[in-house]
């Protein structure tokens, strides 16, 4: 919103302003001065007429066309008419007494209505010069009225009257009212019924309090609306929309309110847009705004977004204050005049006119300034001044033309960027419409089209092609609607044609006549095909180049069509009103034919005129700029990435990208989807349009290589037609497919169609006309349709038929062989038994026994079936007939056991028992076989065999039955477990004290219910160990421990085992604190093993407890010289409790022990280093020796001293020296140390180094710690030495590491694993070549 011009009271005098607007056209303004003038400015401010009155200016106005304008003094009887066409002023005398108040122009009629002082009325009509005078229509001053838009005058008088008068005074309504009227209109208030027609409405304002409705068809029921008081007194009131009103107050609030009967009086908004003073309120529906001034203070509104401010316009030069607001008629200028005599006029929004040739835009940015862009291709804008505000732009390709009335202004868009003007050109009639390529402009006016060079040089070196007037042809009506194109002048007639003029040889290509007149033409940026709107409000699109029309779907009310000029989208198109742009999808290479269908529609913003549609982009002009939006129905150019959108936004993305034929963006979208659906979708999509390249890169992709090999074949097909035949019959359309291929230069291909589909009806049609020779076959496919179908009369008819001239004995089979089974059907059936029993096929034979079956003739079936070598069915037959000789003569052949039951129940009647006992065995009716062998052949061994062989329960019943009657009482308890008799069994168990028998039988199938009842069975008879056994399998815990404690003895420790798996399973802390109490001999004063406990704490998973229990008993061991008993006892602890759940304590322990136990392996193989380094490592830890101090030493001090470790052995001799020792030593070795001790050598044979496995820092083979890394290292279980990372090797039954080489080299001499004492052979051993993950599996210990 910005100031356009000012006209100071230098100008206009002092005082309020009276002004207005020319109607309809707006392009003048028409202000009263207080110098006894009315002056008339244009839209720019310039004065273009000074009309002097005598006296002051009381009403001014312009009639509907905005050609006359009307003025009256207020001390004259003269009315003045000033024409706007001709700048002529005219004078009329009203012939009025007294003085003239009021005057208005009727809304459709030129008749002005004035109004007196003293109530009279003068109705005058400009176009017969008659002049209707009514005396006291009022009584006094008649202040204020209306037009409707039926011609009927309402006003308004100081009399507080309101009247109702039609075009020839007549009074219709006279009607009194509360207070003085101040402003009315007539408007639609709409009603519970339907609304009615016209404008029967009147609104107006009584006493400034209150605002009447009254309806003049129902007007002694006028609603009155009254508002709040802190509001203040009603200033004006407007009406827009669809029945709401704008009412300004005097304290500055502005409020809405609703006519709609449910909601009548009702506030939909309320604002306080002015402290304390509000002057005037304006509404203009062109664009949607109400504009309020208060003080010094403008603020505009957007109807659709009322409570929102959109503009705020501050006049601190109006320290008087303003007055009236006036908007012109389109809405693009907004004037407000001031106290001080000013009038203030404001830009409130451009006219929206453009132009688009290509990606580039020319459009009108300010009054007087033109900007062309290329926002497709991002070139710089250019700026063209211009001294005229257009009407009309017209775009080129290097050229802008700008119009207004009928003279054209043609500028040159120069390569430096600049404009250049190039002429001005005037036509015969006001110009309507201008189009421009690179060499010639097109103007339209009057009907006709002025085609001529835009530029003044020769074009195509022919003078004759400067200038033409189009049409060139008579009788093809007035031209409505033109485009240029590079190649093609088109325009269309009211006559409905459409013809094409080539510009390079300069004459009528070519013309199409529709059936209706054509209103405008969108041609694509070619000219190759063309969308327009005719007079009924349709839309088709147009090709030139094949003359077919084709109608565009919900197509109506549509203001224009815009084509997208991306060449990946030149067949796209939209159509669009004021509020919606509708996405248009022209298929012009379907296989179908040419289609449009509807892809989509988007909002479009409010006064948002669309230029450009460029891949999916639309480019609108909007108030002040350009506005770019991504339409609706490209969705997928929406998102940046695909990977981002959800799968509904990309199944929707895909849908909309095959209805565009985008398939470069649908490929990517089908990536993201991953399913097989979308894959068939897209390919049948690109089939559907024959871009067989993309369909055959899409079934690549899926892996369906027979379709790639189809399109190859039909992408060498050069005829149209031939080739959607194929297409469409992939894509199983089978119709369509031949009905192209009929159509084609190949009408066999249909023939062949239907052949391969087995649409044999159809095929016998074509067969008849485009090949003869082929009815046969066809007749015999067609025929077994037929039979298949239930229709046996014609199928019968086509086998006859198919017979005819065949030689082919296949063919004349398959004819035999369905007039066979047709002929049963229809009930000749000695004619079709006599053709089946003759046909070489059994298979046939077989189908007629069928259907002689389903028809009961049994004996024909079973005499088919017999031949067709199906015996069973056969001997069914003769069964059903009762002829037992046939069966007999086929029983041999006869497998299926129905029927061998059937025979056995024959002969069991017949008393034949080992017979039917033997057809029962081979019909596998076990039941009826075990009765046979019990009841009437006296086999019960084989009866138990076979109820066991075939576990059969009600055979097992029937042994168990007839076992009790033997008395063999177990063997009767188990076939009755085995009939799941369980109650029954267990009782005669019971009875016959055969409990453990039925126990055992039961085994792990028992329910709890039934080990329960074995358990107190077992408890009664003071049996402990087998009750608590049951009580355990039924989990009744405290039950089980409770028995099985008492059973333990010294020889028997089964029950102390049961009770630690009782504690394991029961959880329970006062259970398992009875069992602990009972090892540790607190019951009954007797501690048990230890190890049953470490057992308890391994299985109630308390780990750390059974790790101190377990050295508790190692250190016991150790204790007593049992080493390698020890031994074993802590390395099977330590493997129960595992590597990571064993304390360090456990592993060192375990560590000494088995160095222990290596000496002697070592020592005996003559190893004395390695038994000397281990024995060392034994002795650091004398203490845990304690049996055998003085012998280990001794043992280290020789075995030191044989390995050449001098200082070592004398260290350990030194200490058997103490007294403690000393007399304790053996004397065999007694003088031996003495010796060591008194002649000592310095000489210590050092060990070798090798790489620690964690950091490979170097450590003594011997160290088992790693001084930089801190790691204590696994060591070999072969040699005691720690392992390194290129000699690793595990033992396979306990997984304890071992070098290879030492392991394997032990295993020469030992046959054991020195750890676990398993057999070993050297080949269980193999080398591990990255021991990583046993290093990060057995941890670390500090």
């Amino acid at each position: 919103m910005k100031t356009l011009f000012l006209l100071e009271k230098e100008v206009l005098g002092k005082g309020p302003t009276i002004y207005n607007w020319q109607k309809t056209l707006g392009n003048l303004l028409a202000v009263a001065c207080s110098d006894n003038s009315v002056k008339i400015f244009d839209r720019h401010g310039h004065r273009i007429e000074l009309i002097s009155i005598p006296g002051k200016c009381v009403g001014l106005d312009w009639n509907e066309n905005g050609d006359t304008l009307a003025t009256i003094a207020d001390i004259s009887p003269t009315i003045f008419l000033w024409n706007a066409n001709w700048h002529k002023l005219n004078q009329l005398d009203s012939t009025m007494k007294d003085k003239m108040t009021f005057l208005m122009w009727a809304k459709t009629m030129p008749v002005l209505a004035v109004g007196t002082a003293k109530g009279n009325l003068l109705l005058y009509n400009q176009q017969t010069s008659r002049k209707i005078h009514i005396l006291g229509k009022h009584s006094n001053r008649i202040t204020c009225g209306a037009w409707s838009s039926q011609n009927l005058l309402a006003l308004g008088s100081d009399d507080n009257t309101l009247s109702i008068t039609d075009l020839e005074g007549v009074t219709l309504l006279q009607k009194s009212i509360c207070g003085n009227v101040r402003e009315m209109h007539f408007s639609t208030m709409k009603t519970n019924d339907q609304s009615p027609e016209g404008e029967k409405t009147v609104s107006l304002l009584a006493g400034k309090k209150i605002l009447i409705l009254l309806n003049i068809d129902c007007p002694d029921n006028p609603i009155e609306l009254a508002f709040q008081q802190n509001y203040g007194t009603i200033v004006c009131h407007h009406w827009y929309g669809d029945g709401y009103i704008i009412i300004g107050f005097s304290h500055g609030d502005l409020i809405a309110i609703s006519t709609h009967p449910q909601e009548i009086g009702r506030e939909i908004f309320h604002c306080r847009d002015h402290n304390g003073s509000l002057i005037s309120v304006a509404v203009t529906e062109a664009i949607g705004k109400v504009a309020t001034c208060g003080n010094n203070c403008i603020k505009i509104h957007d109807l659709a977004k009322i409570n929102e401010i959109d503009h705020v316009i501050t006049l601190d030069s109006e320290p008087k204050g303003l007055g009236e607001l006036q908007w012109v008629a389109d809405g693009y200028l907004l004037a407000v005049g001031t106290q001080r005599g000013a009038l203030h006029v404001f830009l409130a929004r451009l006219p929206q006119l453009g132009a688009t040739c290509g990606a580039r835009i020319a459009h009108l940015t300010s009054l007087h300034e033109v900007t062309i862009c290329n926002p497709a291709e991002e070139e710089p804008s250019l700026t063209l001044e211009i001294d005229i505000e257009p009407s009309i732009i017209g775009a080129g390709p290097d050229h802008v033309a700008v119009c207004l009335n009928n003279r054209v202004w043609f500028y040159a868009i120069l390569e430096n960027g600049n404009v250049r003007h190039l002429k001005e050109q005037e036509y015969n009639g006001t110009v309507k419409a201008v189009s421009l390529n690179d060499e010639y402009a097109a103007v339209a006016f009057e009907g006709k089209v002025q085609l001529h060079t835009i530029e003044d040089s020769v074009v195509s070196g022919s003078w004759d092609h400067k200038t033409l007037l189009l049409p060139v042809r008579e009788n093809v009506g007035l031209i409505t609607s033109h485009a240029l194109t590079p190649e093609f002048l088109i325009y269309a007639t009211d006559a409905g044609f459409i013809c094409y003029f080539i510009l390079e040889d300069w004459q009528l290509l070519t013309d199409f006549q529709h059936t209706v007149g054509i209103q405008r033409l969108f041609p694509d940026p070619l000219g190759t095909q063309l969308a327009f709107m005719d007079a009924s409000g349709n839309g088709y699109i147009y090709s030139p180049i094949k003359k077919t029309m084709v109608e565009i779907p919900n197509f109506s009310s549509m203001h224009g069509i815009l084509w997208d000029i991306a060449l990946s989208s030149s067949t796209i198109f939209v159509a669009f009103n004021k509020e919606n742009v509708f996405t248009y999808a022209f298929h012009k290479n379907a296989i179908t034919g040419p289609r449009v269908i509807l892809a989509g529609s988007s909002k479009l913003q409010f006064n948002h005129n669309p230029l450009l549609l460029y891949n999916g982009e639309l480019t609108c002009q909007a108030e002040n700029a350009l506005d770019s939006v991504i339409l609706k129905s490209h969705p997928f150019l929406e998102v940046q990435n695909v990977n981002c959108a959800s799968k509904e936004e990309l199944s929707h993305m895909f849908t909309q990208s095959l209805m565009l034929l985008r398939f470069a963006d649908t490929w990517p979208i089908c990536e993201r989807l991953q399913l097989q659906s979308n894959w068939n979708h897209f390919a049948q999509a690109a089939i559907y349009h024959r871009e067989l390249g993309i369909a055959s890169q899409v079934y690549r992709r899926m892996g369906d290589a027979a379709m790639v090999l189809a399109l190859q074949d039909a992408k060498g097909i050069e005829e149209k037609n031939l080739q959607a035949g194929h297409l469409a019959a992939l894509l199983s359309d089978f119709d369509l497919a031949q009905n192209l291929y009929l159509s084609s230069s190949d009408p066999l291909e249909a023939l062949m169609l239907r052949c391969d589909l087995q649409h044999w009806e159809n095929a016998i049609q074509l067969a008849k006309h485009l090949a003869p020779q082929q009815m046969p076959l066809i007749s015999k496919e067609y025929a077994s349709q037929l039979e298949y179908t239930g229709d046996y009369v014609n199928a019968i008819k086509y086998y006859e038929e198919g017979m005819k001239d065949e030689k082919n004995e296949d063919h004349v089979n398959a004819c035999n062989a369905g007039l066979a089974r047709s002929s049963l059907h229809v009930g000749n059936v000695r004619h079709g038994v006599d053709l089946a029993l003759t046909h070489p096929s059994q298979s046939v034979q077989r189908d007629c026994a069928a259907i002689l079956k389903d028809m009961k003739q049994f004996f024909d079936a079973g005499l088919l079936y017999e031949k067709g070598q199906n015996f069973d069915k056969a001997a069914s037959m003769y069964i059903r007939c009762k002829n037992w000789a046939k069966v007999g003569e086929i029983l041999q052949q006869i497998t299926s056991p129905k029927i061998l039951l059937q025979y056995a129940k024959a002969k069991e009647a017949d008393c034949s028992y080992k017979e039917a006992a033997e057809a029962y065995e081979k019909a596998k009716d076990h039941d009826n076989h075990i009765r046979m062998l019990l009841e009437h052949l006296g086999q019960p061994e084989a009866a138990m065999r076979v109820a066991q062989q075939n576990q059969s329960l009600t055979g097992a019943k029937m042994v168990a039955r007839f076992l009790l009657k033997l008395g063999d009482y177990s063997t009767a308890i188990h076939f009755l477990a085995m009939s799941q008799c369980g109650e029954e069994a267990f009782q005669l168990a019971q009875k016959h004290g055969q409990m453990e028998t039925y126990a055992e039988i039961i085994g792990p199938n028992a329910t709890a219910e039934e080990l329960q009842s074995i358990a107190l069975h077992f408890e009664e008879e003071n049996k402990h160990h087998l009750a608590g056994k049951f009580f355990l399998r039924s989990g009744q815990y405290a039950k089980a421990l409770k028995h099985f404690l008492p059973c333990h003895t010294e020889e028997d420790h089964s029950s102390l085992d049961l009770a630690i798996e009782t504690i394991s399973w029961a959880k329970d802390e006062v259970l398992t604190s009875q069992l602990i109490d009972y090892l540790m001999g607190e019951t009954d004063g007797i501690p048990k093993d230890a190890r049953y406990l470490f057992r308890l704490y391994m299985a109630l998973d308390q780990h750390e407890e059974a790790a101190r229990t377990a050295i508790i008993i190692t250190r016991e061991e150790q204790a007593h010289g049992n080493y390698r008993s020890a031994h074993n006892m802590l390395f099977s602890m330590y493997q129960a409790l595992g590597a990571q759940q064993a304390p360090a304590e456990m592993a060192a322990n375990l560590l000494l022990l088995h160095s222990y136990v290596l000496v002697k392996v070592h020592i005996k193989i003559g190893n004395h280093v390695k038994g000397a380094r281990l024995l060392m490592r034994v002795a650091k830890n004398i203490s845990k020796f304690p049996m055998h101090v003085v012998p280990i030493l001794t043992s280290t001090v020789m075995e030191c001293h044989r390995a050449k470790l001098h200082v070592s052995s004398f260290s350990y001799a030194s200490m058997l020296m103490r007294p403690e020792y000393r007399s304790k030593i053996d004397a065999k070795y007694s003088k031996r140390i003495e010796a060591v001790v008194r002649r000592p050598n310095s000489y210590e044979l050092e060990d070798d180094n090798s790489p620690c496995p964690f950091c490979n820092h170097s450590v003594p083979n011997n160290e088992l710690l790693c001084p930089a890394c801190k790691n204590n290292i696994p060591y070999c279980i072969a040699s005691g030495q720690h392992m390194v990372r290129d000699d690793w090797s595990i033992c396979p039954h306990c997984n304890f590491p071992a070098l290879y080489s030492e392991f394997t080299s032990l295993l020469k001499t030992e046959s054991t694993c020195p750890m676990c004492s398993q057999a070993l052979i050297t080949e269980d051993i193999h080398l591990i070549a990255d021991p990583t993950a046993y290093l990060q599996a057995i941890g670390t210990h500090d």
